[in-house]
């Protein structure tokens, strides 16, 4: 009997991929960046991404990681696009209302750690809803 591979369900080959060695540190370390543990990001990282994307991951994060930052602290901070662009961990308007969430607070007078903070909270929401 031949079936198509897009009708298996691909999540533990997925999350072999995500607990290979460079594959692991890497999701460790974005889980740690946006304060989600790290069990709950694979969850999330299954459902978003396919399966080359999560093979390529750590060269994504380690090529991103070494762009410099651009002028705006707060959107570096906050990885808008590092999380968006250069791995699909969130859509565009996820990282958006995020993004504009914590501005707001900056632009009030917040400290710039508290804007951050407050948009990664947003960003776990979407994690971890």
């Amino acid at each position: 009997m031949t079936e198509y591979l897009y009708e298996k369900d691909l999540r533990p080959m997925k999350y072999n991929i995500l607990t290979a060695p460079r594959q692991d540190r890497t999701v460790r370390a974005m889980a740690a960046r946006l304060g989600v543990r790290v069990q709950v990001f694979r969850r999330h990282l299954i459902e978003r991404l396919d399966m080359s994307n999560l093979e390529n991951m750590p060269a994504r994060w380690e090529a991103a990681l070494a762009i410099p930052a651009g002028d705006d602290a707060l959107a570096a901070a906050l990885g808008c696009d590092l999380f968006v662009r250069k791995i699909a961990v969130f859509t565009p308007a996820e990282m958006e209302a995020a993004y504009k969430k914590a501005r707001t607070l900056a632009d009030g007078g917040a400290t710039l750690d508290a804007a951050v903070e407050e948009g990664k909270k947003a960003l776990r929401e979407v994690i971890a809803p």
